[in-house]
């Protein structure tokens, strides 16, 4: 036996108790006739004595020459500590030590492991595997096994089955980039790791296992930010016999069972909005709902003066700023500034200070009046002492443009509180959106998507109107789960194809595996995948995900701990067909 107890759990209860504990020498005081080090394992510290007194002199020797993240195993009795520490659980103890045992010697560590490192990000990932004996990167991939264990807990209290789907599977021209692997006995031809497990748990459906769950890594091949990975992991389910309606009650229960189980938190019923309300109110569809400043249209009340950029602008709207008018002009040019960088791309902002006395002071005085400017804090509903913040352009740049605005001031004001927690679901999302590239209509979900009822002949006079039959969740600004009631009739999925672009044949070769299916009894059915790296991300107080993951990409989507990816030898490039261009 290693240990009889880890270096979490020894309390002053256990005073004159011989124990065994294991684990890394994290720091060592060496005050020469006694020396301390404080013993880590996954559950806590312990702090070890040796005193020259009390301890042999093989005991003393050995630990004159332990250092910093040896692995060690020590045997001896708890005693209690002179100098007490309130801020470690073990601060009451310590032990002392009657033998010593080094399991194994470590090098000096590139970074400190202490939960205020010294190491930066890139550095940490290279020596990934001893970034994780930290308290906080290690406190959130446990957070991660509770939110899986939680799901796993309700989805099969509800009914819900785990149902394992292959990774080997067919690229399929929709959607993001796949990866792909090529086949060795199939020359030529290649299979694609999935972008989620779509098809195969609508044919469960069919099958007749009508509550389908699985935890799944899926894979795509697409440019990475802080939220996303090359390979992220869904709670994808499915549901037969649903209408939207059953689909939003059992995973809003699931979602407020994960608040009340990880973060002890209760929320009343989500609310819900549609997607026009979402873009109309906060300029994107995945609104941040845990502060105001929602969006003031302006066209009404700003179009009617000589001022020429209103005038000439598709929408005009803006938003309040609390507390604002206190700004400086050098304060307010930096935010003009901010709008004005490529990545925001606004060519300018209007503003009107609604002073706490009632007055206004603007940047465009010249054109309008007092009743002018009272309609706009009507319409922005702002208060004396608010700024108002207006731009104008076309509508869906300019709503971007705004948005992007709103949640830097939500930041720099401190509304975003990440143990405040506001989720929502957003509806009747377009079921199509226009590529200028292809100049073409693509699923704005994805093809097996249904329309709303009654909206399918719309289709052909009017594609850009019909609404599809799909949610999202979203909770404190972010999406973390998406979902839709799904085609299931092979004529309307046919059709869907044919809108889409697809001809007969190339909708046959890429689905006739799921139209065919269709013919033999496919049940009403529709579904939700939720994002389990996105949503562990939130629950731990963060937007990015990297730490949330035991393994994560770099930015570049490469794997710096073990150099991925990485050129293959000839040989296997030779048994799989294929060879380097030149």
């Amino acid at each position: 036996m290693y240990r009889s107890h880890n270096n979490g759990e020894l309390r002053i209860e256990q005073v004159g108790k011989t124990v065994k504990l294991t684990g890394w020498v994290q720091k060592i005081r060496d005050k020469g006739f006694m020396i301390w080090v404080d013993l880590r394992d996954r559950y806590g510290l312990t702090q070890l004595v040796f005193d020259q007194e009390r301890s042999s002199a093989k005991v003393m020797e050995i630990a004159e020459k332990i250092g910093r993240e040896f692995v060690i195993q020590v045997e001896g009795k708890v005693i209690e500590r002179e100098s007490k520490n309130p801020k470690m659980p073990t601060g009451d103890i310590e032990i002392l030590v009657k033998e010593i045992d080094v399991l194994n010697q470590s090098k000096n560590p590139p970074f400190t492991i202490e939960d205020a490192t010294d190491g930066g990000e890139e550095l940490r990932m290279k020596y990934r595997y001893l970034d994780l004996r930290r308290n906080p990167v290690k406190e959130k991939l446990i957070l991660r096994h509770k939110v899986t264990m939680a799901v796993r807990n309700y989805l099969s209290q509800q009914d819900f089955v785990e149902i394992e789907t292959p990774y080997l599977i067919k690229s399929t021209p929709e959607g993001a980039r796949d990866f792909v692997v090529p086949s060795r006995m199939n020359e030529g031809q290649f299979y694609a790791l999935p972008q989620s497990p779509q098809t195969f748990k609508q044919l469960l459906m069919v099958g007749g296992l009508d509550k389908y769950f699985q935890i799944v890594k899926c894979f795509r091949d697409e440019d990475l930010r802080a939220d996303r990975q090359p390979e992220f992991t869904q709670i994808d389910c499915e549901m037969a016999f649903v209408e939207q309606e059953d689909v939003l009650n059992y995973f809003e229960g699931l979602t407020r069972h994960l608040l009340k189980e990880i973060k002890n938190v209760e929320v009343g019923e989500f609310p819900r909005i549609t997607y026009d309300e979402a873009m109309r109110l906060y300029g994107n569809d995945k609104p941040d709902i845990r502060f105001g400043m929602q969006f003031g249209e302006l066209n009404a009340v700003t179009q009617h003066k000589d001022f020429k950029i209103f005038n000439e602008a598709e929408l005009v709207v803006g938003i309040a700023i609390p507390g604002g008018a206190d700004y400086s002009r050098k304060e307010i040019d930096k935010l003009i500034n901010w709008v004005k960088r490529p990545q925001v791309g606004a060519q300018g902002m209007v503003y009107a200070k609604y002073n706490t006395d009632g007055s206004f002071k603007t940047s465009v005085d010249k054109f309008y009046d007092e009743e002018d400017f009272k309609k706009w804090a009507e319409k922005t509903n702002a208060k004396r002492g608010d700024l108002i913040c207006i731009l104008s352009g076309d509508i869906n740049k300019t709503r971007a443009q705004l948005s992007a605005l709103r949640m830097e001031m939500a930041e720099r004001l401190n509304l975003r509180h990440p143990e405040e927690f506001a989720p929502l679901w957003v509806v009747d999302f377009p079921l199509l959106e226009w590529d200028e590239e292809t100049k073409r209509y693509h699923a704005m979900h994805h093809p097996f998507t249904a329309p709303k009822v009654g909206q399918m002949a719309k289709m052909a006079t009017d594609p850009g109107s019909v609404k599809a039959n799909a949610y999202d969740l979203v909770l404190n600004g972010n999406e973390i789960g998406g979902g839709s009631i799904r085609i299931h009739n092979k004529k309307i999925q046919a059709q869907m194809f044919e809108y889409l672009g697809f001809t007969e044949e190339e909708a046959q070769k890429q689905f006739g595996f799921l139209m065919n299916a269709f013919e033999y009894g496919a049940p009403p059915h529709g579904g939700i995948a939720f994002g389990l790296d996105r949503l562990v991300a939130i629950l731990g107080g963060q937007e990015s995900i990297r730490d949330f993951i035991a393994f994560p990409k770099n930015n570049a989507g490469r794997d710096v701990m073990i150099d991925a990816p990485a050129a293959i030898d000839e040989q296997q490039l030779k048994d799989l067909n294929l060879q380097l261009r030149e």
